[in-house]
Parts: structure tokens; sequence; C-alpha cells
């Protein structure tokens, strides 16, 4: 009797150091949890100390096995508890009256009626229960900051009117008493009314009168509520079709501040004039009918008017225009020089808002170098509804400017084109090109780019592995954008 119990002791000791297998997802479902919540493969990959090419794996048919296995189902298991109670959150506060709003402009909750942010503001206007006053109590403190390291002679010398965002942060802190989550929604609802006070205050003593309300030609009114204008912002979205045969480790690279290093550009001072003929005047910008060059590089290189399908003359920006007009030079002898037919410009200069520019930089750059992430936050927020409200918008009344919105995303565009130029001259593969801010790169990409968080600077957005050795060198689909 003895011997069979201490049978049964073993057999319960040997079930007992058994693990279980976590249970996991489909795996289609491990990567569509990841990138619902904006996650690259490169991030998940650190956080549980695996490569890339691994979460890959899985997220292909692998599962994980191991101490790694439990890691991998708490993470998805997390980000599928994350996404349900975003979806049980039917309105987003509108950025402009902080009401709820179901509708979106440009990636931001809005409401499209103007009464119905009219009411919606109203209705937050009303007045709360009356309670009794609190007792005094000291000022809450902002979290302690590290003193800042010189990151570069721009931070060295940083803008006084960067000191009203520093102002608001802190303010912001103080009254939801440190708690930093609150403090940044905030922050980021206020951007709009927040980011056009600190244009004027860059604004004082200028040597330009901005016409913030000009005449605007046809072309560049909206059609209709939803619809667009008539302006091609030539924003590239290319994938390479053929790589040398083997397998190629791509890398995803980030741009960082794509938007707030497009700031300056040659925007038009005052109100558009038209003309016809083929000059073109770089003392002046606008917006330009052109019929533009055939390109021959598709194979290797995007064409720099982005993906047009309809042939024939076309609106374009400013930077585009240059763009061009810059590869059918000398230099680089990539294309003919565009056809101009018309035009609508203004004298223009390249500073207008440079010192907007540099005193959102020069506080982005403080609080990186801080760990500040609400203060981070708060600057992308308002230097990108900036730029997305100041055209025919309900969102910021104070600057009706669609030309400077169409010049400012494009030049954002054609910054983009021209790093996936250098990357070529310098012996990398470019295999996709998107938007503002994605470009992904074969090749030691680190001797062309720097790494970091500057707006210099690049970060990387994710790793893969495109081709296999014995076969072409593209022959499986990339990785959605």
């Amino acid at each position: 009797m003895s011997g069979n119990t201490q049978g049964y002791e073993a057999v319960d000791a040997l079930l007992a150091s058994a693990v279980e297998k976590e249970p996991l997802p489909p795996a289609e479902q491990r990567r569509a949890l990841r990138e619902s919540l904006g996650l690259s493969r490169a991030q998940v990959a650190t956080a549980l100390g695996v490569g890339p090419s691994t979460v890959g794996g899985w997220e292909s048919g692998r599962d994980p096995s191991g101490e790694v296995r439990g890691k991998y189902a708490y993470f998805l298991d997390a980000a599928r508890t994350k996404l349900q109670e975003a979806q049980a959150a039917q309105t987003r506060p509108c950025v402009l009256c902080g009401g709820p709003a179901t509708d979106e402009v440009e990636g931001f909750p809005q409401h499209l009626d103007p009464q119905e942010c009219a009411r919606a503001a109203e209705a937050v206007r009303q007045p709360a229960p009356v309670r009794p006053e609190p007792e005094p109590r000291p000022q809450a403190q902002a979290p302690a900051r590290r003193p800042t390291p010189v990151r570069n002679p721009a931070s060295a010398q940083a803008a006084p009117e960067a000191e009203l965002i520093g102002r608001a942060v802190e303010q912001a802190l103080a009254e939801h008493e440190g708690d930093v989550e609150e403090a940044t929604a905030q922050l980021v609802r206020r951007a709009i009314p927040d980011a056009m006070a600190l244009l004027d205050a860059c604004r004082t003593g200028g040597r330009y009168d901005v016409i913030a309300h000009p005449w605007v030609p046809d072309i560049l009114r909206k059609q209709s509520s939803r619809g667009s204008d008539s302006i091609w912002e030539a924003r590239p979205k290319w994938t390479r079709t053929e790589l040398p045969p083997g397998a190629h480790e791509v890398t995803a690279l980030d741009i960082n501040g794509a938007y707030l290093s497009a700031l300056k550009t040659h925007l038009p001072i005052g109100q558009l004039e038209h003309s016809s003929g083929f000059g073109h005047d770089r003392r002046r910008a606008g917006v330009h009918l052109i019929t533009p060059p055939d390109w021959h590089h598709d194979p290797y290189l995007p064409n720099p008017l982005g993906n047009r399908d309809e042939p024939g003359p076309l609106w374009v920006t400013e930077p585009t225009l240059r763009l061009l007009l810059r590869l059918s030079g000398p230099k680089y002898g990539l294309c003919e020089p565009p056809e101009i037919h018309e035009s609508f410009t203004s004298g223009a200069t390249e500073n207008l808002l440079e010192k907007f520019r540099a005193a959102l930089r020069d506080a982005r750059e403080k609080a990186i170098d801080e760990d500040d992430e609400t203060t981070v936050e708060y600057v992308k927020a308002m230097y990108s509804k900036f730029v997305s409200t100041m055209g025919e918008s309900n969102y910021n009344r104070e600057l009706y400017r669609p030309d400077w919105m169409h010049l400012i995303r494009s030049q954002a565009f054609a910054n983009l084109w021209m790093k996936a130029l250098r990357a070529h001259e310098q012996g990398l593969s470019v295999v996709r090109v998107m938007g503002t801010d994605e470009l992904h790169v074969t090749g030691d990409w680190r001797r062309v780019f720097e790494e970091g968080r500057g707006v210099l600077e690049v970060k990387v957005k994710d790793v893969y592995t495109v081709g296999s050795e014995d076969g072409p060198g593209l022959n499986e689909e990339l990785p959605d954008a």
C-alpha cells in the first residue's frame, strides 16, 4: 500500500510540475491586435526580449514556447482588453469646443456643422452644481525635471517664445494635481488656440503683414463639405516591385517631426494673384497649373508627383513645382522640366513661420532631453493641428490659408522624397515611401541617417524580411503600412 501511495504521489508531483500552455488567438488575430494599437513588430519584440522576425513568425502561424509564450499571451490579452475599452467609447471630444463629436477631419474629432459645435460648447458651459469652497492648500507642484543637457546649438539658444509652452504645461499639471494623463489630454484639446497664441507672440515685431483671411481662387475652395479642392499634394504611396534575388532585411524608418520641419517652406505673404506663362519666379510662391514630365525611374524611386492615374495638366503646390524643377536641372537630370500654364502666387519668404517653428522645435528638443512626454505630445498636437485646420475648417477661425496648408503638407512630402533620393544615392535600396514620414530601406542605413528622436534624426518603426534565399528578392507581399 505504501508503494502504491508513493507511485501516486510521484504522478501528482509530475502533474504539478507540468506547465499548462497559455491559450493564444489565431495567427491573423495576433497581427491585427498589434497593428490596431499602432505598435511595430520591433516594439513588441523589444518588450518580449526576442527579435522582430520572431514576432513575425508568431503572426504567421508559429507558436512561442517556454516563458516567452506566457509573456506573449499576456500582451495579446491586454491588447484585446485595451481595444475593447476604446471601442466602448463611442465619442471623443471636439478639438474646438470640447463637446462629444462622432466625425473626424484630418484625423481629429470635430463637428462638421458649426451649429452642432455651438450647441455642444453651450452644453459644456452649463454651470455645475455649487459646491462648498475647499480649504486652501499648497499649490500642486509639477514633477521634478532633470537638468537639460545641450542637445544641439538650437537647444542651447532656445527661442523665448518656447517658454509659453513650458508655462502652459506647468499650469495644466498643477490644475490636475500632477496627473500626467489628464494634463496631457487637456493640453491636446486646446492645442489649436494655443498654437495661434504662440503664432501671435512670434509675429510681434514681424517684418511682414500676414493676411489671415485673403481672397482665394475657386481652385482652393472645396466643392462640397466633405469634398476636396483642386490642388494635388503629390503625397507618395510607392512600393518597389523588385529586389535582387535572396532574402533582404528591410528597416522601416520613421521621419521625426515631418510637419514641423515643413513649416520652413516658401509661403505666399499676401493675396494670391493670377499669372500665365512658362516662367517661374523664385521670389513668389503659390499654386501652379502644370503638365508634369514623364518619369522613368519607377523601378527604384517613386514619382515625385506621387500616385496619379489621370494624365494631363493639374494644379500643384510650390514645393512640388520646385522639386520637379530641381530634379530636371543639371545636378540630377532625372526628368524634363514641367510645363507651367498658369499660376496663382504672391510675394513669398521661407522664414514666415521660422520663429514659430523654432519655438516648437526648441520646446520639443528640451522635452525629449527631460523625458517630458506631456510636452512632446502637446507640441506635436500644436503643429499638426495648426497645419490641418488652417484651411477650409470650422475649427480655426483665426486663420484661413488653404494655400499655406497645401504648401506645408507638400513640403513634408518633398522632404521625404529627398530623403529617399539620398538613400538611393548612398547605395541603399529604397523599398517603400509613404506619406510624410515613412521610408523603408535595405542596407546599412545608419551610415546615411542619424538615429534618434531629434527633428533631423530618424527612428526605427519596424524591421522585417522580404524574399527568400532560393527565390526572387521581393516575391512576397510587404507588411501593411
